[in-house]
């Protein structure tokens, strides 16, 4: 009984992408038709110049955003587990948490509203950019790297850290030295999952781009609109190709540093 949910639960996971899949390979221009195989709609899209620019702002959205994020979501998620003595600790986890479970449509309205705000006290940013999305991005995606990073650090043992400031370490030291090579699966994987979700998101992009700053996503949902197409097909094969690829490098990365750390330990 259980095997069977589990299977009719990947199934519905993953039996739409396969669809989507072959029929991106469709030779025929009607969506729900199939006219045999053909590599036709990805010929063109290369040539398709509004997709291929959407596709480089997408990519450079997402490297830039999760960059940031992870700086950041790596800084709160350590300070939020190693100086949890301070009175209003439990108020700034639910703060770094809090986006993870906040509707988009909120998050891209305020998001909207800072910006706005901004511009007119201090003139910058200067309308919305591929700048506004790189911001709204990370905002979003560090509260997801703090919550990896404070999972790994829960159970990292102290006692190396409390050794090396007994020898004179000073925090940062300690930190560069010794905690950030230990966590640093958790950090390449909590950069893959800011990656992904800037890479998939519509809603907050929709809010806060500007002229000329169409993400991806937002290509395919204005195409969608207009009609189905077999080139979206193509569009979303591509998308899940890079997502499936980013992944299987994470998970690569993380098993070979925890085979080294099981061999080191």
């Amino acid at each position: 009984m259980l095997r069977a949910l589990a299977i009719l639960g990947f199934a519905l996971l993953y039996v739409p992408l396969a669809v989507l899949v072959v029929y991106s390979f469709n030779a025929s221009q009607l969506v729900s038709v199939w006219g045999g195989w053909s590599t036709r709609w990805y010929a063109e899209l290369w040539q398709n110049e509004q997709v291929i620019s959407a596709a480089l702002v997408s990519l450079r959205v997402a490297i830039f955003a999760a960059t940031i994020g992870t700086v950041f979501g790596t800084v709160i998620g350590y300070i939020l587990s190693r100086f949890g003595g301070f009175r209003l600790r439990t108020m700034f986890t639910a703060m770094a948490t809090a986006p993870i479970v906040m509707p988009e449509v909120v998050t891209g309205i305020s998001l909207l509203f800072l910006f706005i705000t901004m511009e007119q006290w201090f003139g910058w940013p200067q309308g919305r950019s591929v700048l506004t999305i790189v911001i709204a991005h990370a905002t979003f995606g560090m509260a997801f790297v703090a919550v990896v990073i404070q999972a790994r650090l829960a159970g990292f043992d102290r006692s190396i850290e409390e050794a090396a400031r007994d020898l004179g370490a000073r925090q940062p030291g300690i930190f560069l030295g010794i905690t950030l090579p230990v966590i640093a699966p958790a950090v390449v994987s909590g950069w893959l999952l800011a990656f992904t979700l800037s890479l998939d998101d519509l809603v907050i992009a929709s809010f806060v781009s500007g002229q000329g700053s169409s993400t991806l996503p937002m290509v395919i949902y204005s195409k969608v609109r207009l009609g189905v197409s077999p080139d979206v097909n193509a569009l979303g094969t591509i998308v899940i190709a890079v997502v499936a690829i980013g992944l299987l490098a994470g998970l690569q990365i993380m098993s070979r540093a925890e085979a080294r750390r099981k061999r080191e330990g």
